[in-house]
């Protein structure tokens, strides 16, 4: 059923209106394929973005795998371990392996033999510029920013078209000192909602705090919520009521300073901010507001996309 959205004049296109303009079923909830016209949209999404890019920031495209001691390190593994995805694969030698597959083609389970490699799936786009930057030495003056990206995964099945288990992240990430990692998460949230109106969609801004795992996550969740380190840019894709975060602007503070050893030319740790976007959150919510055929979208919003 469409859900009226009354700064839009318009209802929400149902999910299951726009499903089949967007998606082709794997077999796996949260894990499609993609129609031409969504990767077009995320194409066009992706140019806008770029646009906005400050011109120091340095471009780098990471892989869909990190390194589990990466992501250990970074603390993700204990605070949200049920988020995460290991990637595992049969071990025991050719004898070991030959016997997983004996067992699978007599009814059995080959499972059973598996072991964890040295890599996990990327939760996040922004994890392994944090080391590179460390290696490079002390940080200059002014900071650095990066451009990064990555496919995605975060274990959580939901049949739900903005929340998917396998999706794609674009980040702009700075690291310097505290003030400039401050400045430069808040510059980003003045400037996030002009990309909402350019796409002619309904959006609020609003303190939020990420899903910690466990007694000990929620209070730091509580914590990260008072001390105002994180904030979202919502939009309505399946609910006005409960729109979708589809940006994020982050301050990290010394965390990640302090485990990757990120100094200013001072010796002082220097701190991180980052801004999110939500590649496929956005693209659900293009579809859910403007409707499954982009030829009927705004002429606005075509033009900002490129389509």
């Amino acid at each position: 059923m469409s859900v009226a959205d009354p700064r839009l004049g318009r209802p929400l296109a149902a999910p299951e209106k726009i499903f089949d303009a967007m998606f082709r079923p794997t077999g796996v909830d949260g894990v499609y394929g993609r129609s031409g016209a969504y990767e077009a949209v995320i194409e066009g999404l992706g140019a806008l973005i770029t646009g906005m890019r400050d011109e120091r920031a340095e471009v780098v495209r990471f892989p869909p795998v990190v390194s589990r001691a990466l992501i250990e390190k970074s603390g993700y593994l204990k605070s949200f371990p049920n988020l995460l995805g290991c990637v595992c694969a049969l071990g025991g030698g050719e004898r070991g392996i030959g016997a997983a597959v004996e067992r699978f083609e007599a009814g059995g389970d080959w499972t059973e033999t598996l072991e964890a490699s040295d890599l996990v799936l990327a939760p996040a786009a922004c994890y392994p510029v944090y080391p590179m930057a460390a290696k490079r030495g002390r940080v200059a003056k002014g900071g650095l920013i990066f451009d990064v990206a990555s496919d995605c995964f975060r274990r959580e099945p939901s049949k739900d078209i903005d929340r998917l288990q396998s999706f794609r992240m674009r980040e702009f990430v700075f690291i310097g000192a505290p003030e400039d990692a401050t400045a430069f998460r808040e510059a980003w949230r003045a400037r996030a909602p002009r990309i909402a109106e350019t796409l002619g969609l309904s959006h609020r801004i609003e303190a939020a705090n990420d899903p910690f795992f466990g007694r000990g996550g929620a209070m730091v969740g509580r914590i990260q919520l008072e001390q105002q380190l994180k904030f979202e840019l919502v939009i309505p894709v399946r609910s006005v009521d409960k729109p979708t975060a589809c940006m994020s602007f982050n301050c990290h503070r010394d965390h990640f300073g302090e485990v990757w050893g990120l100094r200013g030319e001072d010796g002082e740790t220097m701190h991180t901010a980052c801004v999110a976007f939500g590649m496929d959150r956005l693209a659900a919510a293009l579809f859910a507001a403007h409707g499954p055929d982009i030829a009927d979208w705004p002429a606005p919003v075509r033009t900002a996309l490129s389509l």
